[in-house]
C-alpha cells in the first residue's frame, strides 16, 4: 500500500493514527445541522450520523438549509450529462486539472495553491484538526457556523467563542485576544447564520496580529452573493492562511458536491493525512463550466438580493425584527422561543432554520424562491400572530459522542 506525500513532520504512525481519526470522525455538514433542528429531542443522537434527512411532502418550503433553489446553471447540466457515460473510469480527461487551471488562472493563484474537495466541509474539518490540539485552541465568533466546532471537539481544543460586533460583524480584536496559544481563527464571510460582512481590514489586522504558528481560516462559502473583498491576494502572497469555497451556494451545486481549499502548499500538505479522495467527474466538469459562466454570479446575486430584499420589506410591514444581510440567509428574533417558531412554521410545511444558544429567539431563514417566500410569508405571519406553545429547547447535537484524539 502507498502512503499519500505528506510534509516531513508527520510520521508514518501519526499519519495513521491521523487518517484512523478521520475515518471515524463524521464530517457534519450545513444539512446535517439544517435537519438536526427538525428532529423531534434525542432523534439526531439515536440516528446514524450521516443521515440528513428524511422524506419531504412534495410541496414542502425547504429554506432551512441555505441550498440555492436555483440549481446548477445550464452549462453544469449539459457538461454533467456529457460527462456521465465517461463515468466507468477515473477522470481520463483530466477534468479536476482543468477545474484548477481555470480557477488559477482566474484568481491569479499557483496551481499547487488549490486543493480540491467534494465540497468545504472536508477541508474545514481537517484544517482544524490539523492545526488544533490540546494545547492549540480554536477561536470562533458566536454566533457562527458550527462544524469547526465540532472538529475542534475531537481535537480536545479549547474552543473560544466570541460574541459579534454590535454591527454583527467578527469582533476580530477581541478573537485574538481570546487565546494567545489558538492554532486556529475561524471567520465565516460572509457570516453564517447572521448574512452579515466582516471587512477585509478587519481580516487583515487579525492576519497581522494572530500568534504565530496559527492560522486564520477564512470561509467564503457565501462570499460571491455579498460585497464583501475576498482575501486570496493573502494566499497568493504566502501568509498563515487558509480559505474554503464551495460551489453549494450561488452555484447551486449542493447535491453535486465541489469545493477548494486555497493555500500554501505547505499548510494544504497539512491536511493531506486526513484524506483527498478522487473528485467525481461530473463534480470537476460542472464546476468548471460554472466558473467560465461570466453572467452566473452576477445574475443570481441580484436574483437572491431581491428576493431576501422583498422579503426584507414584508418584515418591516410587520415591525418583526431581523439582521440584515448579504447573503442567502438571514436571522430573524421573534421575540419568544426560536424552536417553538421552527416547530409551528414546520407543522405549516414550511421548513426554517435553527436557532443558536447564544441568541435562543432568534431563527435562521433560507432565501428561496419567490414563490416559496411568498408562502413563508403567510405562514410566519400566523405563527407570529397565534399564542406561543410549549416546545423543548433541547439541542438535538448535544447527545451526540464525538470520538476523540488520544
Amino acid at each position: 500500500m502507498h502512503l499519500p506525500k505528506t510534509s516531513s513532520s508527520v510520521s508514518r504512525r501519526s499519519f495513521m493514527r491521523l487518517a484512523g481519526v478521520a475515518a471515524s470522525m463524521p464530517i457534519l455538514t450545513e444539512a446535517h445541522f439544517a435537519w438536526a433542528a427538525q428532529q423531534a429531542p434525542g432523534a439526531a443522537a439515536a440516528a446514524p450520523a450521516r443521515r440528513v434527512r428524511q422524506a419531504m411532502p412534495a410541496d414542502a418550503v425547504l429554506i432551512n438549509a441555505n441550498e440555492n433553489p436555483l440549481g446548477p446553471c445550464k452549462a453544469a447540466c449539459e457538461a454533467i450529462a456529457s460527462i456521465a457515460p465517461k463515468g466507468g473510469r477515473y477522470d481520463i480527461d483530466g477534468e479536476t486539472d482543468k477545474l484548477i487551471k481555470t480557477f488559477a488562472s482566474q484568481n491569479g493563484l499557483k496551481e499547487n495553491y488549490i486543493a480540491v474537495y467534494a465540497g468545504s466541509s472536508e477541508p474545514l474539518h481537517y484544517s482544524v484538526l490539523a492545526f488544533t490540539s490540546p494545547t492549540k485552541g480554536f477561536v470562533t465568533a458566536d454566533p457562527s457556523y458550527e462544524a469547526g466546532m465540532r472538529a475542534a471537539q475531537v481535537a480536545k481544543a479549547k474552543i473560544s467563542k466570541v460574541p459579534l460586533k454590535p454591527d454583527y460583524s467578527h469582533d476580530v480584536k477581541a478573537m485574538i485576544a481570546a487565546d494567545p496559544n489558538a492554532g486556529v481563527f475561524y471567520i465565516c464571510n460572509p457570516n453564517n447564520p447572521t448574512g452579515t460582512i466582516t471587512s477585509k481590514a478587519d481580516i487583515l489586522w487579525a492576519l497581522e496580529n494572530k500568534p504565530k504558528g496559527s492560522i486564520l481560516l477564512v470561509d467564503e462559502a457565501y462570499i460571491h452573493l455579498s460585497d464583501a473583498e475576498n482575501v486570496v491576494d493573502q494566499v497568493a502572497a504566502d501568509k498563515d492562511i487558509i480559505i474554503l469555497r464551495t460551489f453549494s451556494k450561488i452555484y447551486g451545486m449542493a447535491g453535486i458536491r465541489c469545493g477548494f481549499a486555497l493555500g500554501r502548499p505547505d499548510l494544504l500538505a497539512k491536511l493531506q493525512p486526513f484524506g483527498q479522495n478522487a473528485m467525481p467527474i461530473t463534480g470537476s466538469a460542472a464546476a468548471n463550466v460554472s466558473l467560465l459562466d461570466t453572467d452566473l454570479v452576477p445574475t443570481r446575486k441580484k436574483i437572491i438580493a431581491d428576493t431576501r430584499n422583498d422579503t426584507f420589506a414584508f418584515l418591516k410591514a410587520n415591525n418583526y425584527k431581523f439582521i440584515p444581510s448579504q447573503s442567502n440567509c438571514f436571522m430573524i428574533d421573534t421575540g419568544r422561543n426560536g424552536q417553538q417558531v421552527i416547530a409551528a412554521m414546520r407543522a405549516k410545511n414550511v421548513y426554517i432554520g435553527r436557532t443558536w444558544p447564544i441568541w435562543p429567539n432568534t431563527v435562521r431563514v433560507s432565501v428561496g424562491t419567490p414563490a416559496e417566500m411568498a408562502k413563508f410569508k403567510v405562514a410566519f405571519k400566523e405563527v407570529m400572530d397565534s399564542a406561543p406553545t410549549a416546545a423543548s429547547l433541547h439541542d438535538p447535537f448535544a447527545d451526540i459522542t464525538f470520538p476523540q484524539l488520544s
